[in-house]
């Protein structure tokens, strides 16, 4: 029977570090290098902008903003119409990048269709990319000189560490090859010295691969997909997914019932992955602060 990795503890003690942080910075900068001594401290400061009124974006944002009042960081809600144009979105992220007291932008997204959000997240300067989606922080990060971290990828690595699971030397079969989810976990787990094979839908003999996985990560985006027959005894087995079956009921990419009782660590859905994809977003959004403000 596997050990259950709950993502609401891990968040709980990252969060409380994000906290002390923000104090830290608040309190005159102390422990900060800083380029220019605020009398006044800092405030960190979370720009999130929402594109009309999807419901499930709303819950996001408000999960955002609740976790940024817990935490003492200030966040501005930028709530705009469905029918906002292109130009009067890049002008909002425009006036936000010159904004000093804002240390961190968000665009939620799926935007509607008929905005381009390649062109949004390209328009956020990369020093503010608290999603850490922008070309320059991806190309960073794949060179390994990455400051700021993928929210959902960084937080499996935080899981990883807080069980004492290391990587190093194992083979990581991550399920996905998204620009969220997929490719950065495969960066972040070479960077960890893991031998990382990456599945997708063209992957031939997908089963024969995830077998041999001592650490499997899901994030196909298909409820139930992985199996007990695609899971090698003692695997580590992390859920990205996230569906609502028929009757109601939240479940992930990984049939959690038939592969539990083979894995050796698992995370459940609801209460893995996803507290730590907001927690790491909060420490994102600190770290831009200090940046910021730090004397080079």
């Amino acid at each position: 029977m596997a050990e259950i990795i709950s993502g609401k503890e891990v968040a709980a003690v990252l969060n409380e570090g994000t906290a002390a942080k923000v104090a830290e910075l608040k309190n005159k900068g102390i422990g900060v290098s800083l380029a220019v001594i605020k009398e006044e401290g800092i405030s960190v400061c979370l720009a999130v902008i929402q594109v009309g009124n999807d419901p499930a974006s709303s819950v996001y944002v408000n999960n955002k903003k609740k976790a940024c009042e817990k935490l003492g960081i200030t966040s501005y809600e930028y709530v705009l119409p469905e029918s906002t144009t292109q130009e009067e979105l890049m002008q909002t992220v425009k006036e936000l990048n010159e904004r000093a007291d804002v240390n961190g932008i968000l665009c939620q997204l799926p935007l509607p269709k008929h905005l381009d959000s390649n062109a949004v997240i390209d328009a956020i300067a990369p020093e503010k990319d608290v999603d850490c989606f922008s070309p320059t922080n991806v190309g960073l990060l794949n060179i390994g000189r990455g400051r700021l971290s993928p929210c959902t990828p960084a937080g499996i690595m935080d899981m990883l560490e807080y069980k004492n699971i290391s990587v190093s030397g194992k083979h990581c079969v991550v399920i996905g090859r998204s620009n969220i989810v997929g490719k950065p976990m495969s960066a972040l787990l070479l960077a960890a010295d893991a031998t990382v094979t990456v599945c997708h839908s063209k992957t031939q003999n997908l089963k024969e691969i995830t077998k041999t996985a001592d650490v499997l990560i899901a994030a196909v985006g298909r409820p139930k997909f992985v199996t007990a027959d695609m899971v090698k005894d003692g695997a580590v087995v992390i859920d990205v997914g996230i569906h609502r079956t028929e009757s109601g009921k939240l479940c992930g990419d990984v049939d959690f019932d038939s592969v539990e009782p083979k894995a050796s660590y698992i995370t459940p859905v609801p209460g893995g992955v996803g507290p730590m994809t907001i927690a790491r977003l909060m420490r994102n959004t600190v770290t831009a602060a200090k940046l910021q403000n730090t004397a080079e």
